[in-house]
C-alpha cells in the first residue's frame, strides 16, 4: 500500500490554496463594503429614519451577530472541519442583498445585518484559521497581512462602488445589486475549489513547542499578557471603527460633501488599511509586535482627533490615510500574536474568543456613537474615541512581551502568564 503524501507547511508549498482563500476572503469583505458608505442615505431616503441611535442600530445587529458567530466558529471547529464552516458562512450571505433590495421596513435591514454578521464571523474566521494552518510558523505575519489586505481592500473598493452606483442611478437601493454576484461566486469557489486544512494543523501540532493554555477563555480575554492585551486593543480598534462606520458619512454630510464624495472619502480609510497590511503583516515577522501595535493605536487616535477639522479636504484626507495606516499596523499583527501564543489544537478557539471581543467593539462603538452623539454631539464622541484609542495602545506597550527584535528601547515587560 502506498503511503499518503506528507502534508507540508508553508506559503510557497500551499500557494494555490492560499491564494484561492485570499480571493474568497476578498468576496467576504465585499459583502460588508456594500453598506459602508450608503446606509445612512438608505435609511433617510427609503425609511425616513433620523437620529444617530436609530441609524446605528444596524451596526449593533451586525456586531452582535458577528461576535457570536466568531465564538461559535471556535467551538464548532471541534466538530466540523474548516471548509464546512466556511461554506455555512456563505449560505448566510446569500439572502442579504435580496433583503436589502426588497426591504419593506427597517426590520428587514436589521435582519439582513444579522445574517451578514453571521457570514462574516464564520467565513472570515475560517479563512484566517485556514491560512494559518497552511503557512505554519514562517511568514505567518505576511500571510495574515495578505488575508486582511484582500478583505479590507474589497471593503474599500466596494464602498466606493456602492456610493457611485447610488449617485449615478439616483436610487440608493441599486447599490446592493453587486452583492448577489459576490455571495454566489464566494459560495461556488468554496464548494468546488477550496480544500480543508485540518491535516496541516495536525502536522504543526506534532512539531510545536507552544504550551497549552490552562483556560482558553480567561487567558485570551485578559490573563495572558500578550493575548489579553491584543484582545483589548482589538476591542478598542473595532469600537472606533464602529463609531466611524456610522458617523463618518453623517459627519461628511454636515460638512457639505455630496453622496459621491462621501463614498470616495469613506473608501480611503479601508483601502489604505487594506493595502498597508501587505507591508505591516511582514513587519510583524521581523520586528517587535507590541511596538507595532502601540504605534498603530496611537496613529489611529491622532487621526480620529484630526477628523474634528474635517471641513478642510487636505486635513480630512490626511486623517483618513493616517487612520488606515494605523489600523493596518495592528490588524494582521493581532492575529499573528494570537497564533504564535496558542497551541494549534487550541488556536481556533482562541482566535474565536479574540474575534468575539474584537467585533463586540462594533456593538459598543455603535451604541456609544448613537447615544453620546445625540447627547453631546459628534465632536465630543470623536475626541473621546481618540483618547481611548491612544490609551489602549499605551497599555500594550506596558504589558506585552516581545518575541522579535525591538524598534526602540522597550520598557520592562510583565510576565505573559
Amino acid at each position: 500500500m502506498n503511503a499518503l503524501p506528507e502534508t507540508k507547511l508553508g506559503l510557497q508549498e500551499n500557494a494555490l490554496q492560499f491564494w484561492l482563500l485570499v480571493l474568497v476572503n476578498g468576496f467576504v469583505g465585499a459583502m460588508v463594503g456594500l453598506e459602508r458608505s450608503v446606509i445612512p442615505e438608505f435609511a433617510e431616503t427609503v425609511f425616513n429614519l433620523s437620529g444617530h441611535t436609530a441609524l446605528l442600530s444596524f451596526i449593533v445587529a451586525f456586531g452582535l451577530a458577528k461576535s457570536f458567530a466568531n465564538l461559535m466558529m471556535g467551538r464548532l471547529a471541534k466538530r466540523y472541519n474548516r471548509k464546512q464552516l466556511l461554506t455555512l458562512g456563505w449560505f448566510f450571505a446569500l439572502p442579504v442583498p435580496w433583503l436589502l433590495l426588497y426591504a419593506e421596513s427597517w426590520s428587514w435591514v436589521i435582519f439582513a445585518n444579522v445574517l451578514l454578521g453571521l457570514n462574516q464571523g464564520l467565513s472570515w474566521s475560517s479563512t484566517v484559521v485556514m491560512k494559518i494552518d497552511l503557512v505554519g510558523e514562517k511568514n505567518r505575519g505576511l500571510a495574515m497581512g495578505i488575508n486582511e489586505f484582500a478583505g479590507y481592500l474589497a471593503v474599500g473598493l466596494v464602498a466606493f462602488l456602492a456610493g457611485y452606483i447610488a449617485s449615478e442611478s439616483g436610487n440608493v437601493t441599486y447599490a446592493f445589486i453587486p452583492g448577489i454576484g459576490f455571495s454566489i461566486i464566494g459560495l461556488l469557489l468554496t464548494i468546488f475549489l477550496v480544500k480543508d486544512t485540518q491535516s496541516h494543523a495536525s502536522t504543526e501540532a506534532k512539531q510545536t513547542t507552544i504550551p497549552l493554555l490552562s483556560n482558553i477563555w480567561e487567558d485570551t480575554t485578559w490573563r495572558h499578557g500578550n493575548l489579553g492585551s491584543v484582545t483589548l486593543n482589538g476591542f478598542v480598534n473595532n469600537l472606533n471603527d464602529g463609531i466611524l462606520w456610522g458617523l463618518l458619512p453623517v459627519l461628511l454630510a454636515t460638512k457639505g460633501y455630496s453622496l459621491a464624495q462621501t463614498g470616495l472619502l469613506a473608501g480611503i480609510y479601508p483601502v489604505v488599511w487594506g493595502l498597508g497590511q501587505l507591508v505591516t503583516g511582514k513587519l510583524g515577522d521581523v520586528y517587535c509586535k507590541k511596538q507595532l501595535l502601540t504605534l498603530g493605536m496611537v496613529l489611529q487616535g491622532m487621526a480620529i482627533g484630526l477628523l474634528l477639522f474635517a471641513g478642510a479636504i487636505p486635513v480630512l484626507v490626511t486623517a483618513l490615510v493616517l487612520l488606515g495606516a494605523g489600523t493596518a499596523l495592528v490588524y494582521p499583527n493581532f492575529l499573528s500574536v494570537v497564533a504564535e501564543n496558542t497551541h494549534p489544537s487550541q488556536r481556533p478557539q482562541s482566535l474565536g474568543i479574540f474575534r468575539f471581543w474584537r467585533d463586540f467593539g462594533y456593538v459598543a462603538g455603535a451604541v456609544a456613537a448613537g447615544v453620546f452623539s445625540d447627547l453631546f454631539g459628534l465632536d465630543a464622541v470623536l475626541l473621546g474615541t481618540a483618547l481611548l484609542t491612544v490609551g489602549a495602545g499605551v497599555l500594550s506597550e506596558l504589558r506585552m512581551c516581545c518575541t522579535k527584535k525591538v524598534l526602540w528601547p522597550s520598557q520592562t515587560c510583565l510576565s505573559v502568564q
